[in-house]
C-alpha cells in the first residue's frame, strides 16, 4: 500500500484493496461478538440487532472472496487477492459464519470498536466512489504519504468514543446542570420536527463557529488546531486529523446548546447522523459543487477555501453547517466555481505521525523552535 499513483478502475487493484478491507472489517467484527462488553457501545447495541450484524459479516466474507477473484481476473496478479482471501479465511476459522450474539452485561468502560467498524464501512461506501469518479484533485491517490496518519486519527477518535463523550459533556453539565431546564426541554421537544432540527443545527453551529474562530485567533490554541490544517491531501479522512485538545474544546462548546435545549431523541439522532456524514463530506476530494445547495449548506468547495494554503485567503468560512453564519460575522468567502490551488499551512513545520503530532504542540510551536510561537499569518 505504498502506492503513490492514483488507482484506476478496471486494473484490479481497487478490487484487491476492497477484498482486504472487507476481510479486515469482518475479522475485527468477530472480536466485537466475542467481547461485546469491552468492545461495543451500549448506545449502538440498542440500534442494531445481532441478526443484522451476523448477516452483514457473512455478506462481508462473501464479498471479500468475490473482489479477490475479480482482482485476479482484472490484474492477472495474486498478491492483493491472496491477502484478502487469507484474512477472510482466518475470519472464517475464528467463526465469521458461526459466531453468535448474546446478552451483554453493563460495564463501566468500553471501546467503540463496533462504532468504528460501522462508521468506517458507511463512510467508505459513500465517499470512496465519490472521490473515485468525481475527484477534485485527479492526481491524488487514496494512499498518499499521510493516509496512515489520518486513518489513525479516525481509529482513535472512534475507539475512545466513551472517553471523548464524557469529557466533552462535563462543561455543559457543570455550568448549566443546576438551572432546572425541564420546562425548556419540554418546550423544545414540543416543536415541529423540522423547526427543532433547524434549531439544533443553528445553535450548535453558532457555538461551533465561535469555538472554531477562537482556535484561529488565539496563538496558543492555533498551535493545536493547525494540526487539522496541516494536511495537504484533502479527502474523506482528512477531517479526522484533529488534535485531542481541539476535540475537547470544540465538542464541549457544541454540546452546550444540545444539553441546555434538550432536544428529542429523534432530533438528536438525526443531528448526529447528519454531522457524522457532513463533516466527512466537506473535506472530501470531490469536485461536485452541489448547485444552489452550496449557498444553504457548507460544501467541499466552501470548506476547502477554509483550508487554503495561500495566506491571502486566511480567516474565512468557519461555519460547519450554515454559510449564512459566516455572512453574519463577515467571514464568508465563496468565489463562484473557483477552488483554492492548494491546502495546508504554508508557515508551519509538523512532525509526521499521530503520536508525534499529539505531543508536539505541547513542547514546540509548529511555527518556530520554541514555545513562543510567532505565527505570521492571520488565520
Amino acid at each position: 500500500m505504498s502506492q503513490r499513483e492514483r488507482l484506476k478502475v478496471g486494473e484490479g487493484q481497487i478490487s484487491g484493496y476492497i477484498s482486504i478491507f472487507l476481510a479486515v472489517l469482518v475479522l475485527l467484527g468477530i472480536f466485537c461478538f466475542r467481547y461485546p462488553e469491552q468492545l461495543t457501545t451500549p448506545e449502538f447495541r440498542e440500534i442494531y440487532t445481532k441478526e443484522s450484524m451476523q448477516m452483514l459479516m457473512a455478506a462481508g466474507i462473501i464479498a471479500a472472496f468475490f473482489f479477490a477473484l475479480l482482482s485476479i481476473i482484472l490484474s492477472k496478479k495474486l498478491t492483493l487477492a491472496l491477502m484478502g482471501s487469507a484474512i477472510a479465511g482466518v475470519a472464517i476459522l475464528l467463526g465469521a459464519f458461526t459466531v453468535q450474539g448474546r446478552s451483554v452485561e453493563r460495564t463501566n468502560w468500553h471501546f467503540g470498536l463496533d462504532w468504528m467498524l460501522l462508521d468506517l464501512l458507511l463512510m467508505t461506501v459513500i465517499f470512496i466512489p465519490l472521490e473515485l469518479f468525481f475527484p477534485k484533485n485527479k492526481l491524488q491517490t487514496k494512499f498518499h504519504e499521510e493516509w496512515r496518519t489520518d486513518l489513525m486519527y479516525f481509529v482513535i477518535s472512534h475507539l475512545f468514543i466513551q472517553f471523548f463523550g464524557i469529557v466533552t459533556q462535563k462543561p455543559a453539565i457543570l455550568f448549566f446542570g443546576w438551572m432546572g431546564l425541564d420546562k425548556v426541554h419540554l418546550w423544545v421537544q414540543g416543536l415541529p420536527f423540522i423547526l427543532a432540527l433547524f434549531l439544533a443545527f443553528f445553535t450548535t453551529d453558532l457555538f461551533q463557529y465561535w469555538a472554531h474562530r477562537l482556535f484561529h485567533t488565539r496563538v496558543y490554541l492555533w498551535r493545536f488546531h493547525s494540526i487539522h490544517h496541516s494536511t495537504q491531501n484533502m479527502d474523506w479522512l482528512a477531517g479526522s486529523r484533529t488534535h485531542f485538545m481541539d476535540i475537547f474544546f470544540t465538542r464541549a462548546m457544541t454540546f452546550i446548546p444540545l444539553y441546555v435545549l434538550g432536544f428529542s431523541t429523534i432530533v438528536f439522532n438525526v443531528y448526529i447522523i447528519f454531522i457524522a456524514i457532513h463533516a466527512v463530506l466537506i473535506h472530501a476530494n470531490t469536485r461536485v459543487n452541489f448547485g444552489v445547495i452550496k449557498y444553504i449548506f457548507t460544501t467541499p468547495q466552501y470548506h476547502h477555501w477554509h483550508h487554503c494554503e495561500d495566506p491571502k485567503y486566511y480567516g474565512h468560512n468557519f461555519a460547519s453547517i450554515f454559510p449564512f453564519i459566516d455572512m453574519m460575522f463577515g467571514t464568508y468567502y465563496l468565489p463562484g466555481k473557483e477552488w483554492p490551488e492548494g491546502t495546508g499551512v504554508h508557515e508551519g513545520n509538523y512532525p509526521k505521525g499521530f503520536l508525534k503530532q499529539s505531543v508536539y504542540p505541547f513542547t514546540k510551536s509548529p511555527f518556530n523552535n520554541d514555545l513562543n510561537m510567532q505565527e505570521r499569518s492571520d488565520r
